[in-house]
């Protein structure tokens, strides 16, 4: 069952806590959404376990392309939708039977240099998931000080966030910042050189920036939300994420969506108890030793699972979600 689906993997992008999902959703069946194609890891991996039927959706129309060699093989089994998964109940006839998002940038979105995530190779300052929008040199370039150095500070808890910010915007009456290469090298004055085993000093800033191109805490309060209401009862809902800005709202939401968010301020008014919309694990999933040895690019990960009442859907109080408080200008 589950073992096929995980020999049959050879994408680019390995799939970070598959076996996970698998194992704790089992027995795979019915209709799931997807709403991080990406390579296809997932979609297939559900497929092969015994999904009925997989709706993969993703925002970058190229992963597509990248899939057009295989995704025959599953025929009708196997349905793609452009568009992003903030918008997922609207992909969807009927009650959804599971739904995974994976909340980290593909392995082959890093690899390719002309997408601009990656600070470890040259290429143009994008970080666009699809080819719409503000790009992050566009953002460098029109950005005040003060929104630069709020973005890296809350999307990439950095702590040299004004540092860095007035040393861009110093860069940038000399000419525009085009490359990932400029902005390292922007950075790397600022900070200093990181000892064995730390990570790179360009690491939080490109993070924060690929998050406020995105639009990437606004999606995901949103996408959760969508998955509640798409979700038909025991429906699951598996979420990974890659940092602990992201965890952090997942958890929140099962909590609050579970009956298991705490009590309010005793200076609040008393709050009417809703039916929990979710029954969810109290911890996340982390990879496996075996897992992170396989795919280094796991060891951040965590998973958190939670299952679909009968409850209906209703909206959620983003207040108590922790996203971080920015705005963006």
């Amino acid at each position: 069952m589950a073992a096929a689906a995980r020999a049959t993997d050879t994408s680019p992008h390995i799939p970070v806590l598959l076996d996970a999902i698998l194992d704790a959703c089992a027995p795979i069946k019915g209709v799931w959404l997807d709403g991080t194609f990406g390579a296809g890891g997932y979609a297939r991996g559900l497929l092969e376990a015994g999904a009925d039927k997989v709706i993969g959706v993703d925002r970058d129309p190229q992963v597509f392309e990248m899939a057009a060699d295989w995704v025959e093989d599953y025929g009708d089994r196997l349905e793609l939708v452009e568009g992003t998964f903030s918008d997922l109940d609207d992909y969807v006839d009927n009650a959804l039977d599971g739904v995974v998002l994976d909340l980290g940038v593909s392995s082959m979105q890093l690899d390719q240099a002309e997408r601009g995530f990656s600070f470890m190779s040259d290429g143009p300052l994008d970080m666009r998931m699809s080819k719409d929008g503000t790009s992050a040199a566009e953002l460098v370039a029109d950005a005040s000080e003060t929104l630069l150095a709020d973005i890296l500070y809350h999307y990439g808890e950095e702590r040299a966030a004004r540092s860095i910010a007035r040393a861009i915007v110093k860069t940038r009456q000399d000419g525009p910042i085009m490359t990932t290469g400029a902005l390292v090298r922007i950075i790397e004055a600022v900070l200093p050189r990181p000892k064995p085993g730390q990570s790179h000093p360009a690491t939080r800033t490109f993070q924060a920036l690929r998050i406020a191109v995105n639009d990437e805490f606004g999606q995901l309060a949103d996408g959760l939300e969508a998955a509640e209401r798409a979700l038909g009862p025991n429906g699951w809902l598996a979420v990974v994420s890659f940092h602990s800005l992201e965890d952090r709202v997942v958890k929140r939401f099962f909590q609050l969506r579970s009956g298991k968010a705490g009590g309010v301020s005793r200076y609040q008014p008393e709050q009417t108890a809703e039916a929990p919309r979710f029954a969810a694990r109290n911890k996340a999933i982390p990879p496996s030793d075996a897992e992170t040895a396989r795919n280094p690019r796991s060891r951040s990960a965590k998973l958190r699972i939670g299952r679909r009442t009968d409850a209906p859907a209703g909206p959620v109080d983003r207040a108590r979600l922790g996203l971080p408080k920015l705005v963006m200008a």
